[in-house]
Parts: C-alpha cells; sequence; structure tokens
C-alpha cells in the first residue's frame, strides 16, 4: 500500500501523524457506529417508552440515564484510559467494550416488556404495571453508559494521535461521522416506507443500530493503530503520584488552567441545554403538536389503537426531520472546519450557534410540517459546528498524557445541561398542559423558546473567548 494510501499516518512528529483524506476517513467509522446507535435511541426512545406509560416528566427521568453516566462514566473511563497500557492500546479496550455491551442492551430496550414478562414468568410473580418500563430504563442506562464509556477514549484519539494542527479538521471528520450516521440512522425507516411501501419496525430499527455500532467500532479499532506509549516505570509512577489529586481538585485545576477554558466550558453548558432541548423532546414534539396527536398514556387501549396508525406517521416524519438536521451537518462538517482554520474557530462557531438559536424560535412559532423540516436543517448548520470547534478549541488546552481525563471532564459540560433540561424543562412541560378537541396535550414547543434563548447566550459567551493565535 501507498504512503498515501496507508491507514497508517503518512508521516510522523513525536509519534504524532499528519492523516490523509483516506485516513481521516477511517478513522471517523467507529464514530459513525456510534452515532448511529445513538440517534436511534434519540428518536425511538419517546414512543416506546409513552407506550410503556411513561409521561413527559417520566420520560425525562428515564433520559435522565445520558447526563448521569455521562458526568460518572466518561470522567473514570477517560482517567483509566490514560493509564492504561496493554498490546491493544490504552483506548481500543475501552471502545470494544462499550461497542459489545451496547449492542445488547439496544436489542433489548424495544423488547423490555417481553423482557420483563419472562423475567416474571421465571420467578413466579405477577406483572407489575410498570414492568416494561423499568427494564426500558435499564437498558437505556446502559446503553447510554456503553456509547459515553466509548466516547471519551475516542475523542482522546485525536490529540494521542494526531498532528496539532490536524485538531481542528480531525474533530470535523467526527461531525461528519456523526452526520453520516444520524442520516443513515435516522433516514433508513422512512425511506423503505417511501420507496417500497415497507414500514420497519422498532425493534428492526435498534437491531439495526446495534450492528451498526458493533461493526463500525470493531473495524476502527483493527484498523486505527494508535501510538506506541511506553509503560512509565515504577519511579515514575511514584514520582507522578506523590502529589496525587482527587477528581475534584482535577477539575478545579483544570477549570483554573486558563481563564480561556473556564469562557469554552461555560460555552458548552449553556450550548448543550440548547441541544437537548431538541433532541429530547423533538420526536414529541412532531408526534403531539405537528400532527396533533392527544397523550397517549392516559387513553384507552382503543384510542391508542385508533391513533396507531398517525403515531408511526408523525414518528417517521420525526426521523425525516433528523435526517434533514444530520445531512445538513454531514455536509458542512468539512468545510465549517476549513473556514475556521481560515477565519478562526470562535468566529464560526458564533454564527453557527446563532442560526440554530433563531431556527428554534421560528419552530417553536411554526407547526406546519415542512418549515419544520427546513428549519431542522437550519439547526444543522449549528450541530455541525457543535460537535467539532468547542472541542479543537479546548484541545489548545490539553496537557499531554491527560487528554482521556481532560475529556472526560470537559463531557460534565455536555452531560450537566442534560439533567437540567430531563428534570427542570420536562417538570415544567407536564405542568403545561393544555385541552384540545382530541383531548388532552401538552405544550411540547416551549423547549425551542428556552433552547434558543441558552443558545444566543452561548454565542455571547464564544465571542468573549481569546483564541490562540495559530
Amino acid at each position: 500500500m501507498s504512503e498515501n494510501t496507508s491507514l497508517q499516518g503518512k508521516s510522523e512528529t513525536n509519534g504524532l501523524r499528519k492523516l490523509t483524506t483516506l485516513q481521516l476517513l477511517n478513522f471517523c467509522l467507529g464514530f459513525f457506529g456510534l452515532q448511529f446507535a445513538w440517534q436511534m435511541r434519540i428518536i425511538l426512545s419517546g414512543p416506546v417508552t409513552e407506550n410503556l406509560g411513561a409521561s413527559p416528566f417520566l420520560f425525562g427521568l428515564i433520559w435522565l440515564a445520558g447526563p448521569v453516566t455521562g458526568m460518572v462514566v466518561q470522567p473514570i473511563i477517560g482517567a483509566m484510559s490514560d493509564n492504561t497500557y496493554t498490546r491493544f492500546g490504552r483506548r481500543r479496550p475501552y471502545l470494544m467494550l462499550g461497542a459489545i455491551l451496547a449492542a445488547i442492551a439496544l436489542w433489548a430496550f424495544p423488547n423490555s416488556q417481553g423482557i420483563a414478562q419472562i423475567i416474571a414468568d421465571k420467578l413466579h410473580l405477577s406483572l407489575p404495571v410498570f414492568g416494561g418500563l423499568i427494564v426500558a430504563a435499564i437498558m437505556i442506562w446502559v446503553i447510554d453508559a456503553c456509547v459515553n464509556a466509548a466516547q471519551g477514549p475516542y475523542r482522546a484519539l485525536i490529540p494521542d494521535n494526531v498532528v496539532h494542527e490536524q485538531h481542528s479538521i480531525a474533530n470535523a471528520y467526527l461531525s461528519f461521522a456523526i452526520g453520516l450516521g444520524s442520516v443513515i440512522a435516522a433516514g433508513t425507516a422512512p425511506v423503505l416506507k417511501l420507496v417500497f411501501d415497507y414500514q420497519m419496525s422498532i425493534e428492526a430499527q435498534f437491531v439495526m443500530a446495534a450492528l451498526a455500532f458493533l461493526l463500525g467500532m470493531t473495524w476502527t479499532c483493527i484498523t486505527f493503530k494508535e501510538k506506541p506509549m511506553q509503560k512509565p516505570s515504577k519511579e515514575d509512577v511514584e514520582n507522578k503520584e506523590k502529589p496525587k489529586q482527587s477528581f475534584f481538585e482535577n477539575f478545579k485545576s483544570f477549570m483554573q488552567s486558563s481563564p480561556e477554558v473556564y469562557k469554552i466550558c461555560m460555552m458548552q453548558f449553556c450550548t448543550w441545554i440548547g441541544v437537548m432541548c431538541m433532541f429530547i423532546f423533538f420526536t414529541q414534539f412532531a408526534i403531539h403538536i405537528v400532527y396533533a396527536i392527544p397523550d397517549l398514556t392516559v387513553v384507552s387501549d382503543e384510542m391508542k389503537e385508533h391513533y396507531a396508525t398517525a403515531a408511526i406517521v408523525a414518528t417517521n416524519f420525526s426521523s425525516i426531520c433528523f435526517a434533514i438536521l444530520n445531512l445538513v451537518c454531514f455536509a458542512v462538517s468539512i468545510p465549517i472546519g476549513i473556514l475556521s482554520t481560515k477565519f478562526g474557530n470562535k468566529n464560526v462557531h458564533i454564527i453557527a450557534l446563532l442560526s440554530m438559536a433563531i431556527s428554534y424560535v421560528l419552530m417553536g412559532f411554526i407547526s406546519q410540517p415542512t418549515l419544520v423540516m427546513i428549519l431542522m436543517g437550519v439547526a444543522g448548520i449549528g450541530w455541525s459546528s457543535i460537535l467539532a470547534l468547542p472541542f479543537a478549541m479546548l484541545s489548545e488546552y490539553i496537557k499531554e498524557g491527560s487528554e482521556g481525563a481532560v475529556m472526560g471532564i470537559f463531557n460534565i459540560f455536555i452531560a450537566g445541561p442534560q439533567i437540567l433540561v430531563c428534570t427542570l424543562i420536562a417538570w415544567f412541560i407536564s405542568h403545561c398542559a393544555m385541552t384540545t378537541p382530541k383531548g388532552l396535550n401538552y405544550h411540547w414547543e416551549y423547549s425551542f423558546f428556552i433552547g434558543a434563548a441558552v443558545l444566543f447566550v452561548a454565542a455571547i459567551i464564544t465571542k468573549m473567548i481569546h483564541e490562540k493565535k495559530a
């Protein structure tokens, strides 16, 4: 294989590689599978849990799985991977373990009611009213824990193995993979219905996600070789660990390392409140506001059957909207990386955040399906930037050897906002009920107004960040 097409780095500087386009594409395949699975969980967790009896607030509490595991798992796994020395590498063992366990949970999640019934039969117990919902919640926690266990070490592969001047473009390629994975995950079922008049079951979609995650991550782990890391000597370890700090001390040290780090973290915190206002509630918004289907947790089985077809159409519409969002993300990810190299990360990121905030405001007032799809496409510009540029800005301040731990700490400012959205905003929506001719419903669109407000704040904070000159 020639130097330019090798899946290894074409040149090295202190063990760090400058990657070709082919190598960057190969590097991001595992993230493609990870995002494929994550997108399926985002789109379909609402319909699955609502059918099992989850109210808006209970749905939000189930969503707590992502942020809580993110705050706990990513810092721990990130720090562990910094100090892992195996013949398989530092990060790859965590990537593979996360993919295997997540694949099992992805299969189990839509089958939660049946699994709960089997457990009850084996134990000779009557199935609790919310037995299926309990199993579903456990599977969601496993999925999110495994995604977080893989995500931090994967991000850390960039400062580990790639030359500094390629950090922005490498993160942009991960954004590219996230967009592509999300487009295919969200678009498969609607396209099959449109072209072949075949409605793919929710169970089949989750099996597809499990295979994508497992196969994509396996491919990356096999083909992407990590920079060889020599295990430190006993003396080095002792010297390094003499002033051993707790996680909270490391967190404090990280936050105080530079005023710009603090600003980047606050920007990320506000940004992810805005992002999760859409991700958590959009499918329910599509079902209950765009398609005016009443809340199905309080209706009879006969009424559920009456709205079954409409709910499938609404869920497919949500999938199409997420596909459009991520198709735009996919299309602009590389241009955003190039533009950020020319004009600076923060200037490009401000424009992207503002475009997303404006699309949210308009979506909150407009429920016409075609316009909602267009606005989701506009939001995809912001989503693409969010997936790449904050990490590129932060990479300027990461000390060598602490990449995994830093990515784990930084994830707190992604996971923490989700807790607020899952609890406070879900609680707020649950108290914003309305009576419609069809029955009880909720103001799901309020989440977009809240999300837009905090995205505007994130743009203001981004403006205050002073970037290092290239």
